[in-house]
């Protein structure tokens, strides 16, 4: 059975876009993103809202080129190789390869999904990772914590909803970002 894993980059306060919707200071230098491409080779699935697939679907054609960093290649590479499903009542057509849309998240879909997969699965983007995990269905939460704080946004975690969290393990980085590998128990 597949792992439900959420994965955001936050800032020290806990969102994963400032006021204005922007997210420039969370770009992951080489150090960062080689720890990112470990976490996400194992991924089968990426589950997105429409926001954060349009987000996402630059990696589609990015890191091509041979000029490309062999970081940005490699996150290129891995996720051009997963499944990727869009929760979208708006979005019509996909933009990428392997990738299909969904007009409504069903939680006994995404645990019929976990069940069958024998690769795990993320979920991406904080408003549905927070239904997600409202239903029950997120197993494990890896932050990425930096070293900023941004007053306000768009938080990387869900209001009015309780778990507890059982600290894996713990990682810094030269930059100050911290990653944080949680558990979560329902």
């Amino acid at each position: 059975m597949a792992k439900l894993i959420y994965s955001a980059i936050a800032s020290l306060d806990g969102y994963v876009e400032d006021g204005q919707g922007e997210f420039d200071w969370a770009a992951p230098d080489d150090e960062v993103l080689a720890f990112v491409n470990v976490l996400e080779r194992p991924i089968g699935t990426y589950l997105y809202g429409r926001r954060m697939y349009e987000t996402m679907v630059f990696w589609e054609t990015a890191g091509i080129g041979g000029d490309q960093p062999e970081g940005v290649r490699d996150f290129a590479e891995i996720w051009r190789a997963a499944e990727k499903i869009v929760y979208s009542r708006t979005l019509q057509t996909p933009s990428s390869a392997r990738t299909r849309i969904e007009h409504d998240f069903d939680p006994a879909a995404v645990s019929r999904l976990k069940e069958s997969s024998d690769r795990d699965i993320t979920v991406g983007g904080a408003a549905l990772a927070g239904e997600a995990i409202a239903a029950g269905l997120v197993d494990e939460c890896h932050l990425l914590l930096n070293p900023i704080v941004v007053g306000g946004g768009k938080r990387a975690l869900p209001d009015n909803v309780r778990v507890q969290l059982e600290l894996l393990d713990e990682r810094r980085f030269r930059s100050g970002v911290v990653h944080l590998h949680y558990d979560i128990r329902i």
